[in-house]
């Protein structure tokens, strides 16, 4: 591949984040966390020019008539930034991911293998409307020894370039290379990154399901992530119904425009007629659009529900709402719509909720507690930089153990192969140590 093909800047920018990289990956635990504290004063410092900018994204967005979906997310506020702040801090206190020996074991005398944690090189992240993924990637990046290359929703273009410039002020006072975090502005250069299989090892995309999957189709490099969050809440009839409103009400409303927000609910049919009219009561003082199937429409009022709405994101205050005759049915429904982000069951049966768990096939799956959990920051990774909703791990949201691989060291004393094999051969010892 040749600088011509992919635009030569960017591919001085890969390598430049690419040397940085293998530096901070040599670096201190120590070296990496005064890093993160440095980036967590700048910022705090900063927090008046930063939400100065985001302020500007916010009214250009709306002039652009932005949806109020990507709006919430687009919006920083003091709050908002705040948590992201701490979470940098939050981070730094987490145990070192590098060089942890996951296996130590002698071969035979003299001859010992170790398999240890260490970076991937360089991220490349695609992301949304939502400065605050800016911070809360980097701040994992660092920690985890990797450079990374961001690229952010182009209504964040100033609150991303302004958190950058206040991250690379406070770098320059470490040990940290400011090169091991690069920003690109364009959306032309989204198609560059992606060529750069030599010097990207990791592209995670935050956006939608029709952008994931034009990520996943146009590169070869690995794609970690998820193209929907389409979560499911089911009612069961063993439900406790003054939880279950909680729950529903929280899952729904707390954060509607987040990939863990609940898409669709699910009733049992022995308690819909009793639950029905109370959960449309508090869903609808919230300004919820409730969507529901005949025998929801039956009982209260609803806007017929299609079959689009049972696998679509809302990403807003609308609820699809379904009533099942079972819980067979219910984790059916989950299995065939759901997106395998998160799911959750309402019930005092605990045999019926360990079904749930085990069948539903969802990277999180809850049991009497809202889907709105499913986030690394509250899972205690400090922050996350991403969910995803594959099969193999990592799974569910990404915290600095899906940000490093690792690396097999065997170390001898003019041990040979030979020695091992042939009629006499030596057998190996493969004494854990």
């Amino acid at each position: 591949m040749v600088a011509s093909e992919i635009g030569f800047s960017l591919v001085e920018l890969a390598k430049q984040t690419r040397q940085a990289s293998r530096q901070l990956a040599v670096l201190s635990n120590h070296d990496r966390n005064f890093a993160l504290e440095a980036i967590a004063d700048a910022l705090t410092s900063a927090t008046p020019e930063i939400l100065a900018a985001n302020e500007t994204d916010c009214q250009f967005a709306k002039e652009e008539g932005i949806s109020q979906a990507l709006y919430a997310r687009l919006h920083l506020g003091e709050t908002k930034l705040q948590a992201a702040i701490a979470g940098v801090r939050d981070v730094a206190k987490l145990p070192d991911p590098i060089g942890v020996k996951q296996i130590h074991r002698e071969l035979d005398q003299g001859l010992i293998l170790q398999r240890v944690t260490c970076p991937l090189g360089v991220l490349g992240i695609i992301f949304e409307a939502r400065p605050e993924a800016l911070i809360q990637i980097t701040s994992l990046a660092i920690k985890s020894g990797n450079g990374v290359i961001l690229k952010g929703g182009k209504e964040a273009l100033r609150s991303c370039q302004a958190l950058v410039k206040v991250i690379h002020q406070a770098l320059a006072s470490t040990k940290v290379d400011p090169a091991t975090v690069q920003l690109l502005t364009t959306r032309e250069e989204i198609n560059q990154l992606l060529a750069l299989d030599e010097y990207v090892d990791l592209i995670i995309p935050r956006g939608s399901n029709s952008f994931v999957r034009y990520v996943q189709e146009n590169t070869r490099i690995p794609v970690l992530g998820h193209a929907d969050g389409i979560c499911h809440l089911y009612i069961d009839g063993d439900a406790d119904l003054e939880k279950a409103i909680n729950i529903t009400v929280d899952a729904k409303t707390q954060y509607p425009a987040a990939c863990n927000a609940i898409e669709t609910l699910l009733i049992h049919q022995a308690i819909a007629s009793e639950f029905l009219p109370q959960i449309a009561l508090a869903l609808t003082a919230q300004g919820v659009e409730l969507r529901g199937d005949e025998q929801t429409c039956q009982i209260i009022p609803a806007t017929p529900a299609t079959e689009t709405d049972w696998s679509t994101e809302y990403s807003d205050l609308i609820l699809s709402i379904k009533i099942v005759d079972s819980l067979a049915t219910a984790i059916a429904h989950i299995n065939t719509y759901g997106s395998k982000h998160t799911d959750a069951i309402v019930t005092e049966n605990s045999q019926t909720a360990e079904t749930f768990q085990n069948q539903v096939d969802a990277a999180g799956v809850y049991h009497n507690c809202s889907t709105r959990f499913a986030d690394g920051f509250r899972y205690g990774f400090g922050a996350e930089v991403g969910i995803s909703t594959q099969q193999m791990p990592p799974r569910g949201p990404v915290g600095l153990e899906g940000l490093v691989t690792y690396k097999y060291k065997v170390t001898g004393n003019g041990h040979i192969a030979a020695t091992y094999s042939g009629n006499n051969a030596k057998p190996f010892t493969h004494k854990d140590l």
